[in-house]
Protein backbone atom coordinates (compact mmCIF):
# COMPACT_ATOMS: atom_id res chain seq x y z
CA UNK A 1 0.00 0.00 0.00
CA UNK A 2 1.02 3.61 -0.47
CA UNK A 3 2.08 5.49 2.62
CA UNK A 4 0.06 8.31 4.21
CA UNK A 5 2.76 10.69 2.99
CA UNK A 6 1.85 10.13 -0.65
CA UNK A 7 -1.86 9.32 -0.33
CA UNK A 8 -4.42 11.01 1.86
CA UNK A 9 -7.05 8.38 2.67
CA UNK A 10 -10.78 8.92 2.44
CA UNK A 11 -11.31 8.09 6.09
CA UNK A 12 -9.99 9.50 9.41
CA UNK A 13 -7.57 7.38 11.43
CA UNK A 14 -10.21 5.69 13.59
CA UNK A 15 -12.12 4.65 10.50
CA UNK A 16 -8.94 3.52 8.73
CA UNK A 17 -8.31 1.14 11.63
CA UNK A 18 -11.79 -0.27 11.12
CA UNK A 19 -11.09 -0.52 7.40
CA UNK A 20 -7.93 -2.51 8.06
CA UNK A 21 -10.12 -5.02 9.82
CA UNK A 22 -12.48 -4.90 6.85
CA UNK A 23 -9.58 -5.67 4.49
CA UNK A 24 -8.97 -8.76 6.58
CA UNK A 25 -12.67 -9.47 6.32
CA UNK A 26 -12.38 -9.47 2.51
CA UNK A 27 -9.96 -12.37 2.85
CA UNK A 28 -12.23 -14.19 5.27
CA UNK A 29 -13.70 -17.35 3.75
CA UNK A 30 -17.01 -16.82 5.56
CA UNK A 31 -19.71 -16.54 2.86
CA UNK A 32 -21.73 -13.36 2.42
CA UNK A 33 -25.03 -13.57 4.41
CA UNK A 34 -27.20 -13.61 1.25
CA UNK A 35 -26.38 -15.90 -1.65
CA UNK A 36 -26.31 -14.01 -4.94
CA UNK A 37 -25.37 -14.35 -8.57
CA UNK A 38 -25.05 -12.09 -11.60
CA UNK A 39 -27.22 -11.21 -14.57
CA UNK A 40 -25.61 -9.96 -17.77
CA UNK A 41 -26.88 -7.26 -20.13
CA UNK A 42 -25.11 -6.41 -23.40
CA UNK A 43 -23.75 -3.04 -24.45
CA UNK A 44 -23.87 -2.94 -28.26
CA UNK A 45 -21.69 -0.97 -30.67
CA UNK A 46 -23.97 0.40 -33.40
CA UNK A 47 -21.04 0.92 -35.75
CA UNK A 48 -20.25 -2.80 -35.95
CA UNK A 49 -23.58 -4.17 -34.68
CA UNK A 50 -21.61 -6.32 -32.24
CA UNK A 51 -21.46 -6.64 -28.47
CA UNK A 52 -18.93 -4.22 -26.96
CA UNK A 53 -19.36 -5.41 -23.36
CA UNK A 54 -21.66 -7.20 -20.96
CA UNK A 55 -22.56 -5.44 -17.73
CA UNK A 56 -22.74 -7.67 -14.65
CA UNK A 57 -25.77 -6.87 -12.49
CA UNK A 58 -26.22 -8.43 -9.05
CA UNK A 59 -29.25 -10.68 -8.45
CA UNK A 60 -30.31 -12.87 -5.56
CA UNK A 61 -29.90 -16.61 -6.07
CA UNK A 62 -33.67 -17.01 -5.54
CA UNK A 63 -34.55 -14.27 -8.02
CA UNK A 64 -34.27 -11.27 -5.68
CA UNK A 65 -33.73 -7.91 -7.40
CA UNK A 66 -30.55 -5.86 -7.14
CA UNK A 67 -32.36 -3.52 -4.72
CA UNK A 68 -33.25 -6.44 -2.44
CA UNK A 69 -29.69 -7.70 -2.44
CA UNK A 70 -28.20 -4.25 -1.80
CA UNK A 71 -30.62 -3.70 1.08
CA UNK A 72 -28.79 -6.45 2.99
CA UNK A 73 -25.41 -4.69 2.69
CA UNK A 74 -24.29 -2.62 5.67
CA UNK A 75 -21.07 -0.73 6.57
CA UNK A 76 -19.58 -3.89 8.06
CA UNK A 77 -20.15 -6.07 4.97
CA UNK A 78 -19.78 -3.52 2.16
CA UNK A 79 -16.09 -4.31 1.55
CA UNK A 80 -16.55 -8.07 1.36
CA UNK A 81 -19.70 -7.61 -0.74
CA UNK A 82 -17.84 -5.46 -3.27
CA UNK A 83 -15.01 -7.99 -3.50
CA UNK A 84 -17.38 -10.96 -3.78
CA UNK A 85 -19.38 -9.27 -6.56
CA UNK A 86 -16.25 -8.69 -8.62
CA UNK A 87 -15.04 -12.26 -8.23
CA UNK A 88 -18.47 -13.74 -8.99
CA UNK A 89 -18.80 -11.62 -12.15
CA UNK A 90 -15.33 -12.59 -13.41
CA UNK A 91 -15.83 -16.30 -12.71
CA UNK A 92 -19.16 -16.34 -14.55
CA UNK A 93 -17.72 -14.33 -17.44
CA UNK A 94 -14.87 -16.80 -17.76
CA UNK A 95 -17.41 -19.60 -18.19
CA UNK A 96 -19.98 -17.77 -20.33
CA UNK A 97 -18.21 -15.32 -22.64
CA UNK A 98 -17.70 -16.64 -26.18
CA UNK A 99 -14.16 -17.86 -26.76
CA UNK A 100 -14.19 -16.65 -30.37
CA UNK A 101 -14.79 -13.01 -29.34
CA UNK A 102 -11.86 -12.20 -27.03
CA UNK A 103 -12.36 -8.41 -27.15
CA UNK A 104 -15.77 -8.29 -25.41
CA UNK A 105 -15.39 -6.48 -22.09
CA UNK A 106 -16.90 -7.32 -18.72
CA UNK A 107 -18.36 -4.24 -17.02
CA UNK A 108 -18.44 -4.37 -13.22
CA UNK A 109 -20.01 -1.79 -10.93
CA UNK A 110 -17.92 -0.86 -7.91
CA UNK A 111 -18.42 1.31 -4.87
CA UNK A 112 -15.63 3.90 -4.47
CA UNK A 113 -16.17 3.96 -0.71
CA UNK A 114 -15.59 0.20 -0.62
CA UNK A 115 -12.07 0.60 -2.04
CA UNK A 116 -9.52 1.48 0.61
CA UNK A 117 -6.41 1.14 -1.55
CA UNK A 118 -7.00 0.25 -5.21
CA UNK A 119 -3.93 -1.90 -5.79
CA UNK A 120 -4.69 -3.96 -2.69
CA UNK A 121 -8.42 -4.23 -3.33
CA UNK A 122 -7.95 -5.47 -6.91
CA UNK A 123 -5.91 -8.55 -5.97
CA UNK A 124 -8.86 -10.91 -5.57
CA UNK A 125 -10.24 -9.80 -8.94
CA UNK A 126 -6.91 -10.44 -10.68
CA UNK A 127 -6.60 -13.82 -9.00
CA UNK A 128 -10.09 -14.75 -10.21
CA UNK A 129 -9.20 -13.64 -13.75
CA UNK A 130 -6.10 -15.85 -13.69
CA UNK A 131 -8.09 -18.85 -12.43
CA UNK A 132 -10.62 -18.68 -15.27
CA UNK A 133 -8.29 -17.41 -17.99
CA UNK A 134 -10.02 -14.04 -18.39
CA UNK A 135 -7.68 -11.33 -19.71
CA UNK A 136 -7.53 -8.45 -17.15
CA UNK A 137 -7.51 -5.82 -19.90
CA UNK A 138 -11.09 -6.88 -20.69
CA UNK A 139 -12.26 -5.55 -17.32
CA UNK A 140 -14.29 -2.33 -17.24
CA UNK A 141 -15.18 -0.72 -13.91
CA UNK A 142 -18.17 1.60 -13.50
CA UNK A 143 -18.77 3.88 -10.54
CA UNK A 144 -21.95 5.85 -10.15
CA UNK A 145 -22.11 9.64 -10.10
CA UNK A 146 -25.09 9.47 -7.73
CA UNK A 147 -22.82 8.34 -4.89
CA UNK A 148 -21.79 11.63 -3.29
CA UNK A 149 -18.06 12.11 -3.85
CA UNK A 150 -16.83 13.27 -0.47
CA UNK A 151 -13.23 12.73 -1.53
CA UNK A 152 -12.69 13.20 -5.27
CA UNK A 153 -8.89 12.75 -4.96
CA UNK A 154 -9.53 9.27 -3.54
CA UNK A 155 -11.73 8.37 -6.53
CA UNK A 156 -9.13 9.87 -8.90
CA UNK A 157 -6.53 7.65 -7.26
CA UNK A 158 -8.71 4.60 -8.01
CA UNK A 159 -9.31 5.64 -11.63
CA UNK A 160 -5.61 6.30 -12.25
CA UNK A 161 -4.58 3.00 -10.64
CA UNK A 162 -7.10 1.09 -12.74
CA UNK A 163 -6.07 2.87 -15.93
CA UNK A 164 -2.42 2.03 -15.22
CA UNK A 165 -3.41 -1.64 -15.10
CA UNK A 166 -5.13 -1.39 -18.47
CA UNK A 167 -8.71 -1.46 -17.18
CA UNK A 168 -11.46 0.64 -18.77
CA UNK A 169 -13.15 3.11 -16.40
CA UNK A 170 -16.63 4.58 -16.65
CA UNK A 171 -18.86 7.06 -14.83
CA UNK A 172 -22.30 5.46 -14.56
CA UNK A 173 -25.58 7.42 -14.50
CA UNK A 174 -23.87 10.57 -15.77
CA UNK A 175 -26.19 13.54 -15.51
CA UNK A 176 -28.15 12.26 -12.52
CA UNK A 177 -25.75 12.91 -9.68
CA UNK A 178 -23.88 15.48 -7.65
CA UNK A 179 -20.88 16.70 -9.59
CA UNK A 180 -21.69 16.49 -13.31
CA UNK A 181 -19.15 18.12 -15.58
CA UNK A 182 -16.78 18.88 -12.72
CA UNK A 183 -16.46 15.15 -12.02
CA UNK A 184 -15.74 14.53 -15.70
CA UNK A 185 -13.03 17.20 -15.65
CA UNK A 186 -11.45 15.84 -12.47
CA UNK A 187 -11.49 12.13 -13.29
CA UNK A 188 -11.19 11.85 -17.10
CA UNK A 189 -12.70 8.36 -17.38
CA UNK A 190 -12.70 6.37 -20.60
CA UNK A 191 -16.50 6.23 -20.83
CA UNK A 192 -19.58 8.18 -19.76
CA UNK A 193 -22.79 6.21 -19.31
CA UNK A 194 -25.61 8.68 -19.88
CA UNK A 195 -28.36 8.36 -17.29
CA UNK A 196 -31.60 6.85 -18.51
CA UNK A 197 -33.51 9.97 -17.40
CA UNK A 198 -31.78 11.80 -20.27
CA UNK A 199 -32.64 8.99 -22.69
CA UNK A 200 -36.29 8.49 -21.80
CA UNK A 201 -38.44 10.08 -24.51
CA UNK A 202 -35.45 11.65 -26.27
CA UNK A 203 -37.20 11.12 -29.61
CA UNK A 204 -39.91 13.63 -28.63
CA UNK A 205 -37.77 16.02 -26.54
CA UNK A 206 -35.77 18.75 -28.27
CA UNK A 207 -34.02 19.64 -25.01
CA UNK A 208 -32.89 16.07 -24.33
CA UNK A 209 -31.60 15.68 -27.89
CA UNK A 210 -29.62 18.91 -27.59
CA UNK A 211 -28.15 17.96 -24.20
CA UNK A 212 -27.13 14.46 -25.27
CA UNK A 213 -25.69 15.66 -28.60
CA UNK A 214 -23.58 18.33 -26.90
CA UNK A 215 -22.41 16.01 -24.10
CA UNK A 216 -21.28 13.54 -26.76
CA UNK A 217 -19.41 16.26 -28.67
CA UNK A 218 -17.72 17.43 -25.47
CA UNK A 219 -16.80 13.86 -24.53
CA UNK A 220 -15.32 13.28 -27.98
CA UNK A 221 -13.11 16.35 -27.57
CA UNK A 222 -11.84 14.84 -24.32
CA UNK A 223 -11.26 11.42 -25.84
CA UNK A 224 -14.16 9.92 -23.87
CA UNK A 225 -16.81 7.59 -25.32
CA UNK A 226 -20.52 7.72 -24.43
CA UNK A 227 -22.91 4.87 -23.70
CA UNK A 228 -26.65 5.53 -23.69
CA UNK A 229 -28.33 3.23 -21.17
CA UNK A 230 -31.97 2.48 -20.46
CA UNK A 231 -33.16 2.47 -24.08
CA UNK A 232 -36.70 1.10 -24.24
CA UNK A 233 -38.03 1.96 -27.71
CA UNK A 234 -36.94 1.83 -31.34
CA UNK A 235 -37.56 5.57 -31.59
CA UNK A 236 -35.16 6.32 -28.74
CA UNK A 237 -32.54 4.11 -30.37
CA UNK A 238 -32.82 5.79 -33.77
CA UNK A 239 -32.68 9.26 -32.24
CA UNK A 240 -29.53 8.35 -30.32
CA UNK A 241 -27.96 7.01 -33.49
CA UNK A 242 -28.82 10.29 -35.23
CA UNK A 243 -27.20 12.45 -32.51
CA UNK A 244 -23.98 10.44 -32.63
CA UNK A 245 -24.21 7.83 -29.86
CA UNK A 246 -22.46 4.61 -30.88
CA UNK A 247 -22.69 2.46 -27.72
CA UNK A 248 -26.16 1.54 -26.45
CA UNK A 249 -27.78 -0.56 -23.74
CA UNK A 250 -31.33 -1.18 -22.59
CA UNK A 251 -34.41 -3.40 -22.59
CA UNK A 252 -35.14 -2.60 -26.24
CA UNK A 253 -31.84 -4.28 -27.15
CA UNK A 254 -31.83 -7.08 -24.57
CA UNK A 255 -33.01 -7.65 -21.02
CA UNK A 256 -30.50 -8.94 -18.45
CA UNK A 257 -30.25 -12.72 -18.22
CA UNK A 258 -29.43 -14.24 -14.84
CA UNK A 259 -26.46 -16.58 -14.91
CA UNK A 260 -26.40 -16.46 -18.72
CA UNK A 261 -25.78 -14.21 -21.71
CA UNK A 262 -29.01 -12.92 -23.30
Amino acid sequence: MQSDMTYQPLFPKSDREALSASCAGCRDATPFPLEFTMAFQPIVDLRSNRVFAYEALVRGAAGESAAQVLATVDPVTIYRFDQTCRVKAIELAGALFPANEPDIKLSINFMPNAVYEPNACIRASLAAARRVGFAPERLMFEFTETEHMVDVPHVRNIVEAYRARGFTTAIDDFGAGYSGLNLLAELQPDILKLDMALIRGIDTSKSRRAIVANVCRLAEELGVSCIAEGIETAEELETLRDVGVDLVQGYHIARPATGALP
